[in-house]
């Protein structure tokens, strides 16, 4: 009995220990999200294979790195439109921004930060680059961000002019375990270097925004 107790405590302090971490979450796709089928059906495959994901961590450490206030930025490049159960997204690449004011260790615990929330969209991270970050929740459905020159989101709430067929629902759900709801997207720019491709996708039912908590 001795013996099972002593091997229980190592096996105990062997055990990595994660700080939880919760702060302010924005997504954008290149697609709607909040649609109906038939917009749905015209995008699948054509649109949707890229998404700029970006966290702002108000309280929390990660792998005993303190991270609050700073931010880190992922832009997502798939195979497939993000989100259809019927495709593979395989493989995605993906270039990251970590905040500039950021020291070294904390850089490095931002970008596995990112890389623990969406696993499958980091597995290949082609690049990190560091920039002042600036992201910003406002009431109403209301976000912005700016991560130097390299990506920029802006959003609104939705209204009753974004309900053009009628039948639209969260017809694609965020790309990470996030407490968040639709918006609509005013602007999404990414102009960085590393995936192949620089794009811009406004005027969009395209955007999540909300918390997040890991």
């Amino acid at each position: 009995m001795k013996y099972a107790i002593g091997m229980m405590t190592v096996l105990l302090v062997a055990l990595p220990v994660h700080a939880a971490v919760s702060g302010d979450y924005v997504e954008v796709r290149t697609s709607d999200v909040y649609t109906g089928p038939c917009f749905a059906n015209a995008e699948v495959n054509l649109t949707g294979k890229e998404a700029i994901l970006a966290w702002r961590v108000r309280e929390g450490a990660w792998e005993g790195v303190e991270l609050s206030g700073l931010s880190v930025v992922a832009v997502v490049q798939a195979s497939a439109t993000l989100g259809d159960p019927h495709a593979d997204p395989d493989p995605a690449r993906a270039l990251l921004v970590v905040d500039e004011s950021a020291s070294a260790q904390q850089r490095d615990g931002l970008v596995k930060l990112a890389r623990s929330m969406a696993p499958e969209l980091l597995g290949q991270i082609v690049r990190v680059d560091a920039a002042p970050i600036h992201l910003e929740l406002g009431d109403h459905g209301q976000a912005s961000l700016q991560a130097g020159r390299i990506a920029r989101i802006e959003t609104r709430a939705l209204h009753e002019g974004d309900h053009i067929c009628g039948n639209e629902t969260v017809y694609y759900p965020p790309l990470i375990d996030a407490q968040a709801h639709p918006a609509y997207t005013r602007v999404h720019e990414f102009h960085g270097k590393g995936l192949g491709t620089v794009w811009s996708s406004p005027f969009k039912r395209s955007a999540f925004i909300g918390t997040f908590s890991h």
